[in-house]
């Protein structure tokens, strides 16, 4: 995966009809720029190239719109996760693997992971119990993987739920920095950060090379 695999739109296709679409994409170039509470509902409707008016058609509420990207982000990256870690191997495998993959998210998807991951205290309490659920589901993901690393024998991990914190803050700040014209790839990063958790859980033997610093 890389920063550009497609378009802003191509990546929000499930959303109809293509009005509705444009305005979720212009909300989340908004919120990743300026912040859910300093946008306005007419920042996003001129950079969607419509009214304001235009925007209570498709959407009751700026709210509603934070709601529906951060379900589909969150959707969507706990996808990503549950795919990498049901990939078969050892633990260590499947854990490398996991943060891999929800690392190159991260980074790939770093304007839209911006909003899902950061914007969460904004969401109306009953949007807000919803995407913690879908946290929580993420958090069970990799929580299982360190429990079984621990069972075998492979991890040496003492707190497997604070572990699982530290794993899933690592990978999920990778959307705050990450920049496309840095250094790294999503893919780099997301080795990079594979390796590093592994060294975290002491797993000597499926350690990875440290990728090299670019200058």
């Amino acid at each position: 995966m890389t920063a550009a695999d497609d378009t802003p739109c191509e990546a929000w296709a499930e959303v109809e009809p293509e009005a509705a679409r444009k305005l979720l994409v212009a909300a989340v170039a908004a919120f990743a720029e300026r912040g859910y509470h300093a946008t306005t509902t007419r920042d996003i409707a001129g950079r969607a190239g419509m009214s304001p008016a235009a925007l209570y058609i498709h959407y009751k509420t700026k709210e509603e719109l934070l709601h529906r990207i951060s379900r589909i982000g969150h959707v969507r990256a706990l996808e990503v996760l549950s795919t990498a870690a049901e990939s078969g191997g050892t633990p260590g495998e499947r854990l490398a693997e996991a943060v891999r993959s929800f690392v190159r998210w991260h980074a790939g998807r770093h304007d839209t992971a911006r909003v899902v991951q950061y914007e969460l205290d904004a969401l109306a309490p009953e949007h807000r119990a919803e995407i913690v659920e879908l946290r929580r589901a993420s958090d069970a993901v990799i929580r299982e993987i360190l429990r079984e690393g621990v069972e075998s024998g492979e991890f040496d991990v003492p707190d497997v739920p604070g572990t699982t914190l530290a794993v899933l803050s690592l990978c999920i700040d990778v959307a705050r920095w990450f920049n496309v014209r840095g250094a790294r790839t999503p893919d780099e990063v997301g080795a990079l950060y594979a390796d590093l958790v592994l060294r975290m859980v002491s797993a000597p033997a499926l350690r990875q090379a440290p990728v090299a610093q670019k200058k």
